[in-house]
């Protein structure tokens, strides 16, 4: 009871601060990111937060996977860094008794892996692709920004309005560039507002300003004064909602529609991240042995090394599937039923250390008191 005490206590401590870390630069990364698209026109700056979030979400099962694997390597190499581990093996205890109090430890963790594998991860993706899809059917009065310049939806017509009224229907200082049949048309006005004409199409009127038609590097540009002139605002056509895409659909429909191989791709990881998180959490144990004579480093070098393997092979076993150049039972099993058997194999090399240190320290016990009985 005293050892898995002390085992759980300071695996607790140790995630709770590897999982702060990894949090809060993954946020800091998010943020930097979900900023700058939002500054250059790619997002929306209302759904910043709400983006953020649903990448906190999209990703929490990889981090709470390293979480895990870290925590339980920097605790167990302490542990052999600091002798502990000898005390506990002299205590009785083998290599195979941390499995039980570390499994306990992990579980809360993999049942969380899981349920953001299958449910969270799918249906944070779909929110983002029905954000990003209300983002790009914004029509070109939604996107001006007083200040800056900002292209249409369409992409022929970029827009500079210097000041907007509070209720948005008034506009000042306005430039709008286009361009048809290969001439570059330029506006500039003083005033204008927003209309809605009869057939629903909407406008943006430009009172007293100047037009500039042209072809550009040909001195034969026609200048036009106007009382009126309006702009139509271009309205894209509502995106189709069906068009999720594969890392947004949900779990229950991948199964639903098998025989899409792209489909049966995304099951091999979504199955795979939990797989992944438990062979981590086993392989930790005999992992986290440190020979006195290797660096500090070597063990986090080598953990690092081999999740970057692991999820790159599992990436590739989703393309392979995906691909159909492997069965889908095959890419679900056949990469952790590997992991699995290298898992079995350190667990052996190691028992089977502890064991002949331990018939030679009791051989060599059992001559001193033959030799003592001969005196």
């Amino acid at each position: 009871m005293i050892f898995q005490r002390s085992l759980q206590r300071e695996l607790n401590y140790t995630a709770g601060a590897v999982f702060m870390v990894l949090i809060t630069v993954m946020l800091t990364t998010m943020m930097i990111r979900i900023l700058g698209f939002a500054a250059s026109g790619k997002a929306d700056p209302r759904d910043v937060l709400v983006l953020i979030g649903l990448a906190v979400i999209g990703y929490l099962a990889v981090i709470l996977i390293v979480t895990l694997f870290v925590s339980i390597l920097f605790v167990l190499t302490r542990w052999y860094r600091d002798s502990e581990m000898v005390v506990w093996f002299a205590s009785g205890l083998s290599i195979t008794d941390f499995i039980k109090p570390v499994l306990r430890f992990a579980a809360p963790y993999l049942a969380v892996v899981t349920f953001c594998a299958l449910v969270a991860w799918p249906w944070a993706n779909q929110q983002i692709s029905l954000l990003e899809a209300r983002f790009a059917q914004r029509d070109d009065v939604s996107m001006i920004s007083p200040g800056q310049f900002r292209e249409s939806a369409a992409s022929h017509r970029v827009f500079f309005v210097e000041k907007v009224s509070p209720d948005s229907t008034k506009v000042h200082n306005v430039f709008v560039s286009g361009t048809e049949n290969g001439k570059v048309n330029v506006v500039v006005s003083n005033n204008g507002h927003i209309e809605t004409a009869k057939d629903g199409n909407r406008y943006i009127v430009l009172e007293k300003g100047r037009r500039y038609d042209g072809v550009p590097g040909q001195p034969d540009y026609r200048v036009m004064e106007f009382e009126r002139y309006g702009v139509k605002i271009d309205n894209p056509a509502a995106a189709d909602t069906d068009n999720t895409p594969t890392k947004g659909v949900p779990t229950a429909r991948l199964f639903r529609e098998i025989k899409n191989p792209i489909f049966r791709g995304e099951i091999v990881w979504r199955i795979g991240l939990p797989l992944l998180a438990l062979a981590l959490v086993l392989l930790a144990v005999p992992l986290a042995y440190q020979n006195p004579r290797h660096g500090r480093t070597v063990n986090l070098v080598m953990a690092v090394l081999i999740y970057l393997a692991y999820t790159n092979l599992l990436s590739l076993s989703q393309a392979w599937v995906a691909q159909e150049r492997m069965p889908l039972a095959i890419g679900v099993w056949l990469l952790h039923a590997l992991a699995l058997g290298i898992i079995v194999l350190l667990y052996v090399r190691r028992v089977r250390f502890r064991g002949l240190f331990g018939r030679r320290r009791n051989s060599a016990s059992g001559g001193m008191g033959a030799s003592g009985g001969a005196r």
